[in-house]
């Protein structure tokens, strides 16, 4: 049975050089699969969301997957408060942020597998005005100039009362991802921004901002360049500039600790190096280069 484990900490990361963890402490383990975690603070606690299932891939309806969302006042004990679900889609990779207007919400993939095939992705999205209550999943909009039959939006960032999120869609007839920056005013309806001019099947990405420069570190997940790529854009975040990572992503997070630099959260694939898939966090400059 696959546990989920949050690390609780106070001004500390793992990173894959190896340093010491000084804890983790299991939160739940009540579904035979438990993963794809977020965290946010809100209202003075914290609330975990993630996905239960049977399984990774479901094969059918009746193994769709859930979110769950728990909550903590101070990460030692946690309590579940809802789970939301849909009956056709299979909800996937839940990401939790705080609205402009103090509202949770839950942004996650949602993929059909009524005939035991992976077929339409819709993302989805729930509200919370007072993190107890949370309203059921309903579709997001994408504005129909881009809409294709395989959306998914990974994570919302807000900003200035934007939010600001990587769609990508995996339908190409060249068997290669489209990604493309879409903004939101309230979390439902996505317009265009720009297009990622990306190859090696970008997917999973994470946005961030430092003044009013925007910044992604984008998953990519092609048998060969599949490297993880970190761009930045000045507004309006059309033309962006790219630094090849070096190393395969899963995942990725990433927060600015300090001007300039960042601490980049992520799944380490097994190379030379590192045995085996480990959970990292590297730190690095805005300019790409890790830190030692």
């Amino acid at each position: 049975m696959k546990k989920l484990l949050l690390a609780l900490f106070a001004g500390f990361f793992i990173s894959v050089s190896g340093q010491e963890i000084i804890q983790t402490r299991k939160i739940w383990n009540q579904a035979p699969h438990n993963a794809f975690t977020d965290l946010v603070r809100y209202k003075g606690s914290f609330y975990c969301v993630f996905r239960e299932s049977a399984k990774h891939v479901p094969a059918g309806r009746s193994e769709n997957g859930q979110i769950r969302i728990l909550k903590s006042r101070k990460g030692d004990k946690w309590e579940s408060i809802a789970l939301l679900k849909n009956e056709q889609f299979d909800l996937r990779d839940p990401k939790i942020s705080v609205t402009p207007d103090n509202r949770l919400m839950v942004l996650m993939g949602g993929s059909d597998y009524t005939t035991g095939k992976l077929g339409a992705r819709v993302a989805h999205v729930s509200f919370s005005n007072d993190g107890l209550r949370f309203s059921d999943p309903q579709p997001t909009i994408v504005d129909e100039a881009v809409r294709t039959d395989a959306d998914w939006i990974w994570r919302v960032t807000w900003f200035k009362g934007t939010g600001y999120g990587v769609l990508y869609q995996s339908n190409q007839p060249d068997g290669e991802f489209l990604a493309r920056v879409v903004s939101t005013r309230d979390g439902i309806h996505y317009q265009l921004v720009s297009n990622l001019d990306l190859k090696g099947k970008p997917n999973e990405s994470t946005i961030r901002f430092e003044g009013d420069r925007m910044y992604v570190v984008v998953r990519r997940e092609a048998k060969e360049n599949n490297n993880g790529m970190f761009g930045f854009s000045d507004p309006p975040y059309q033309t962006w500039k790219w630094i090849d990572l070096g190393i395969r992503l899963g995942g990725p997070e990433f927060a600015f600790v300090a001007p300039g630099k960042i601490a980049l959260g992520t799944r380490v694939y097994h190379t030379a190096e590192v045995s085996g898939h480990k959970t990292g966090v590297l730190f690095m400059n805005t300019d790409g280069k890790s830190e030692k």
